[in-house]
């Protein structure tokens, strides 16, 4: 059997309680709003967050997949026999330079 007290609640809580318990008695309600209390404080939205690494190795694969991009369309155009301008050709190994350079920075 468990021991059952009081607890002195001023006017307005026990209205929020009322209003918001739903189904609930108002014992099941507040112990609900107190586990729930808890379990957010012991680990707040962990599962919505994500960690430093898991955030970096997405940015990592990103650029890499950027950079496969770049090399993809350089070579594609090349294939073809288009002769991309000097201006075209610089501008996209100057891109693929930076974003190897990012990437090794990271790793290391």
């Amino acid at each position: 059997m468990t021991e059952k007290r009081m607890l002195i609640l001023d006017a307005g809580t026990v209205q929020k309680i009322e209003e918001n318990r739903g189904d609930m008695s108002v014992s099941e309600f507040i112990n609900f709003v107190i586990d729930s209390h808890f379990e957010e404080t012991a680990a707040p939205h962990q599962k919505d967050l994500v960690t430093k690494e898991e955030f970096q190795h997405f940015e990592e694969g990103i650029r890499d997949l950027l950079r496969s991009f770049l090399e993809f369309f350089l070579s594609y155009g090349l294939e073809l026999g288009k002769q991309p301008t000097d201006g075209e050709l610089d501008k996209l190994s100057f891109k693929l330079q930076g974003l190897s350079k990012t990437i090794k920075a990271k790793k290391l």
